[in-house]
């Protein structure tokens, strides 16, 4: 405990050179998490490998669908799926550890006592995640349109809003499920559920569009189909207005939904 309160707390605590403005202060902390991130060599591999590994997996079972009836292809199945199992895998599982392991250890009960701020704290642990999470999207989208031969998104900017209004939700819900998680080893399997939830149902796999219509309607209202939906329409540029303002109203609910947990829910230090 003490290697993972000094990693945290001397570059955003230590009161002769403490930041002064809340970016100098979560950039700080980021830096201390990072390190820690990269010393743990099991969720760098579910980070940095996992996404491409499942993305590759996943091809003879994608290009086993028919999906030219519903004017869509491997590519444009398999290139949003890449983006959420790197919401999934880089973001949301890792950052529920992230807040659990570092609530148990009561650094974040220390940190509250500096300078920095409740959200600050959440933020800045959150960004080194948020960071890779972007970057390997990029590496992501660049390799499935080289293999899969994914002409450039009709819409971008729809893939664009819908994968980072993704990572805000992946965020908020991984301080929410840690928020009603008791300890680090609980940690791995309170994630479960959603990203089961999320492979299975959320179109990362197979598209709705071929799912029988009640599926269907129960899939839409899962947390990160939307997110998919609207990466997918931006390749495709398929989605309607009212398509999209559907998807981003789904996105909305559950994003106040997780924030809601949090501020009623999210502990500081470690449950009795």
């Amino acid at each position: 405990m003490s290697t993972t309160l000094d990693a945290v707390r001397s570059p955003a605590m230590a009161p002769e050179r403490s930041p002064k403005s809340a970016a100098d202060r979560m950039k700080a902390l980021a830096r201390a998490e990072l390190t820690l991130l990269a010393r743990n060599k099991s969720v760098m591999f579910t980070v940095l490998v996992l996404p491409s590994l499942l993305t590759g997996s996943m091809y003879g079972a994608v290009n086993s669908i028919d999906l030219e009836k519903n004017g869509l292809t491997a590519g444009t199945v398999l290139l949003p799926g890449s983006l959420g199992y790197a919401l999934l895998f880089a973001l949301y599982s890792p950052l529920v550890g992230v807040y659990v392991v570092r609530r148990e250890e009561l650094v974040l009960k220390r940190l509250r006592t500096g300078e920095l701020r409740d959200r600050e704290i959440l933020a800045g642990a959150a960004l080194p995640a948020v960071l890779i999470t972007l970057a390997q999207s990029v590496l992501l989208v660049a390799a499935c349109s080289l293999w899969l031969h994914v002409p450039l998104p009709g819409s971008a900017w729809l893939a664009v809003v819908g994968l980072l209004l993704g990572i805000a939700l992946m965020g908020a819900l991984a301080a929410a499920t840690s928020a009603v998680t008791k300890t680090a080893e609980g940690a791995q399997i309170a994630v479960m559920p959603m990203m089961l939830l999320s492979v299975a149902g959320s179109g990362m796999v197979v598209p709705l569009d071929v799912l029988p219509d009640k599926v269907a309607a129960v899939c839409d209202l899962l947390p990160l189909t939307p997110v998919i939906q609207l990466i997918r329409a931006g390749w495709t540029g398929g989605a309607g207005a009212g398509d999209v303002l559907r998807e981003l109203f789904v996105m909305v609910v559950w994003t106040l939904i997780a924030v809601l947990v949090v501020r009623k829910r999210f502990r500081w230090e470690p449950r009795r």
